[in-house]
């Protein structure tokens, strides 16, 4: 999402209420699903049904009825609408993101400056990082935003290189309750929250109360996305050829992984890709190793913003950047090696729902990876100084943010009371 901060917000605001009306309009079969009292087909039907008939036309009761074809067989005679089925997916798809980005830029909006002053705050030892960094994701809803925010102050000096890396841990833990409220399927509530957006933000005085209104209506759209996607995919269900090429991940987690990890640099959030895999497992399209697979790959792939944003940004921001990259590069490994037992682990301790499973594994995966490496961190810390060493322009750099530090405090100096 680091890559689209850049659009005009307010003409994206209203794009938002354009795209919800025009999906309304135009693709009614991704809600008629979830929330029948959008459709109206049933009613006619039953009203034609009851209507009466001419005496000349003979009723369909009458006549000899054609044996019915087993499901399979009228499966493969029908066959799959694979066009309307990628429409379908993709109107969803593009429904999500953008749910997703706006209520990601509405929080940061909103929080950006409260969670800069709780990072420089309770970043004082590693594990009021990880605390910290657990907070602000949740709050920001994307672990990228975290971490873009701890780079930018690493960058001024704000926060130092070794109190940066326990936020990046608990960023980690943060991103995994995305996919716990994703696994809740709270779908039924969707319009409310929508229909609360849309209130709130065209009559809304304020930026702050209009802000409000994007942040309800993208976490409405971001479901209504994922129950569009679920719906679309509703045909592969009974696919061989999909079902098989899902089995074959889960067998082959590394190349479950490079799927997960190739789509998340594509729409750049793990916490998308997390959460349209919980939906899809919830509906019987993927298993739980398969989901874990994936799952691991966009942990590795949400690293791709966060190289991004320490281009230009001094070694110290590099270093954050690096340590992000390996910690989850090194987790992912590790999960991908024990992939078996973290099913099996989470099987015993989940219900018999896959998409809650797939979540509850993200979240001890985190939880177990965070525990093992945060006693580590100053050796950890001293190996990446090593491998990325101050330069003469980290230097110049830190010299020119002293003397416009000094210049602000000599041209605000505190007043001292008058004496009459």
């Amino acid at each position: 999402m680091y890559m689209l901060k850049r659009l005009n917000r307010k003409a994206l605001n209203y794009l938002s209420v354009v795209l919800v009306i025009t999906t309304l309009i135009i693709f009614p079969p991704a809600v008629t699903p979830q929330f029948p009292f959008l459709a109206l087909s049933s009613d006619i039907s039953q009203v034609s049904a009851q209507t009466p008939k001419p005496e000349g036309e003979e009723s369909e009761s009458s006549k000899p009825k054609e044996p019915e074809l087993p499901l399979s067989q009228e499966g493969k005679e029908e066959g799959i609408d694979f066009f309307k089925m990628g429409m379908g997916a993709i109107a969803g798809l593009v429904l999500f993101i953008y749910g997703v980005t706006r209520l990601a830029e509405g929080l940061e909006d909103i929080g950006e400056e409260r969670m800069k002053g709780l990072l420089s705050k309770f970043t004082t030892n590693r594990l009021a990082g990880v605390a910290t960094g657990a907070v602000a994701t949740t709050f920001l809803e994307s672990s990228s935003v975290t971490i873009i925010l701890v780079i930018a102050m690493v960058s001024a000096s704000v926060l130092t290189f070794t109190q940066s890396l326990g936020v990046v841990l608990g960023s980690n833990i943060g991103t995994a309750v995305g996919a716990q409220i994703i696994s809740l399927n709270i779908e039924l509530y969707v319009p409310i929250l929508m229909l609360a957006g849309l209130l709130v933000f065209f009559l809304g005085k304020t930026p702050r109360i209009k802000t409000i209104g994007i942040v309800l209506l993208g976490f409405g759209l971001m479901f209504y996305g994922l129950e569009a996607i679920d719906s679309a995919m509703e045909p592969f269900r009974d696919y061989e050829p999909f079902l098989n090429w899902m089995e074959s991940l889960g067998r082959n987690p590394i190349l479950g992984a490079l799927v997960g990890a190739i789509f998340t640099v594509i729409i750049q959030s793990s916490s998308a890709t997390v959460a349209i895999i919980v939906t899809l497992a919830g509906s019987g399209l993927i298993a739980l190793p398969t989901g874990i697979a994936i799952m691991l790959g966009a942990e590795v792939g949400t690293c791709a913003d966060t190289l991004v944003a320490t281009i230009g940004r001094g070694s110290a921001a590099l270093r954050t950047g690096l340590f992000h990259l390996f910690f989850n590069l090194g987790s992912a490994a590790v999960g991908i090696l024990l992939a078996p037992q973290l099913s099996r682990l989470t099987e015993a301790l989940s219900g018999n729902d896959v998409g809650r499973q797939i979540a509850n594994a993200q979240m001890m995966f985190n939880i177990i990876g965070v525990i093992a490496v945060v006693g580590f961190l100053p050796i950890i810390a001293r190996m990446l100084e090593k491998l990325v060493p101050e330069t003469d322009a980290d230097r110049q750099r830190q010299q020119r943010q002293q003397e416009k530090q000094q210049a602000n405090a000599e041209g605000n100096p505190q007043t001292e009371p008058s004496t009459r």
